[in-house]
């Protein structure tokens, strides 16, 4: 006799499922969420990635301050941000594996103060070699922290069924912006950087332990009658490579404006001086706007569709910058016109690194998937200025800016292709969080 099977409805977009009547019948849980329960903890995200994001805002305000009271010079400066990075890389592979294990919450209920608290280490460092082990210890708390917030954020948003991921990343971006602006206060007031840090490392500690504490646990999985946990899905290593890819690419077009946007109005379109630093600023404004608003418009086209309009937007944008070394007109010369291609890249490239996450979940991916897309991001940020740096010394930034336009329009050609690879699931394969409910 053919088995008999149950079609699953998934509310957040995804594909029905389909599991044997015999499972679904004598599937049980113990777990369901109290709705103000999930409200909480949906807050207390946000204020952990708001905290989590003036950390490294803070760390990033700090470093021309750390510079000249250790005197290191571009070369040790840069081994000490390099170091950061390639720690944060190893941590990150670990904590997606201990989430695994404990799940994302005990994660951060059991490291996340401690993250913050490492902010402490470099900021008190009397010389280079002590600074050199606490960029270690910084590192490994960056590792730790960006893989626990964006792993509960997938699983508290397959919970909610609808997308809220952007918004969290926005929130990351506010909290980055808000540091950068108080540090400039505290210093015009007489503050001194070294004590600046040791000021936020010590409150973001105890934020972080506040914010962590509403959290939730992992639903208990569904078993079958035998007492059997139902499986949740496993994502190839082609489709994660694929992920992969597109998680460094989005970051590296991300960091094609943050490290060279500035850079392009003072060097390429000749800009006065005080007109040249507003050139981040208003791709930043368009990132962070579009990264708070971009949920509901990916709930209403789907993550493919959405990553195809965000890679086009984000290529627009680099078009306009691109030309705007081309428009001789005005005394600023192509300036406004970088700027609208600016803006434009900010709107597209808001909401291409939360879809990825979003994916993950909606896939039923693991913590350790979440981490390896963290990771990705860290990688596009190591390779990225390197790349276009190198690039733009042999010939000019206007030909090495063609990098980040190339990887955007990669994402808007391939990401609905890896989208619907990555959520197109055998009819007889059950997804975990659509019987939990």
């Amino acid at each position: 006799m053919a088995p008999c099977y149950v079609r699953i409805e998934n509310k957040n977009g995804a594909p029905p499922c389909r599991i044997p009547y015999e499972t679904a019948r004598t599937a049980t849980t113990v777990h369901s969420t109290d709705p103000l329960a999930l409200r909480r903890a949906r807050i207390g995200l946000h204020g952990a990635f708001a905290t989590s994001g003036f950390v490294m805002g803070a760390w990033a305000a700090a470093l021309p301050g750390l510079d000249a009271r250790l005197d290191l010079g571009e070369a040790r400066l840069g081994t000490a941000l390099l170091l950061v990075q390639l720690v944060g890389l190893g941590a990150m592979a670990v904590a997606g594996r201990v989430a695994d294990r404990i799940s994302s919450r005990r994660l951060l209920l059991w490291t996340g103060p401690a993250t913050q608290l490492t902010l402490l280490a470099p900021a008190l460092a009397p010389n280079y070699a002590t600074l050199l082990g606490g960029v270690v210890l910084y590192g490994v708390g960056v590792g730790l922290i960006e893989v626990g917030i964006n792993a509960h954020s997938v699983e508290l948003e397959q919970r909610y069924g609808r997308p809220i991921i952007s918004a969290f990343h926005g929130l990351w971006s506010l909290g980055s912006a808000a540091a950068g602006a108080a540090t400039a206060l505290l210093l015009v007031l007489g503050f001194g950087n070294q004590a600046i840090l040791v000021a936020v490392a010590v409150a973001s500690t105890v934020l972080m332990a506040l914010f962590t504490r509403p959290l939730l646990p992992p639903p208990s999985q569904a078993t079958s009658g035998d007492g059997a946990p139902v499986k949740a899905v496993r994502i190839g290593a082609v489709l994660l490579a694929a992920l992969f890819l597109l998680g460094a690419g989005g970051t590296l077009v991300e960091s094609g404006a943050m490290d060279w946007a500035n850079l392009h109005a003072a060097n390429v379109l000749h800009a006065d001086e005080a007109l040249a630093p507003l050139s981040f600023t208003v791709f930043a404004c368009a990132m962070t706007v579009f990264r708070l608003l971009g949920d509901p418009i990916r709930a209403r086209l789907g993550p493919g569709p959405t990553l195809a309009w965000a890679g086009g937007l984000a290529v627009a944008g680099y078009a306009l910058v691109l030309g705007s070394a081309f428009d001789l007109g005005g005394t600023t010369g192509g300036l406004p016109l970088a700027w609208a291609g600016w803006i434009l890249a900010g709107t597209g490239i808001a909401v291409m690194v939360p879809v990825v996450f979003s994916a993950i979940g909606e896939a039923g991916g693991s913590p350790s998937d979440v981490a390896l897309m963290s990771m990705s991001g860290s990688a596009g940020l190591l390779v990225g200025p390197a790349a276009i740096g190198f690039l733009a010394e042999g010939t000019s930034l206007t030909v090495a800016l063609l990098i980040p336009s190339a990887l955007a329009a990669f994402m808007a050609l391939s990401g609905p292709g890896v989208m619907r690879a990555l959520l197109r699931r055998p009819a007889d394969e059950p997804k975990t969080p659509a019987l939990v409910e």
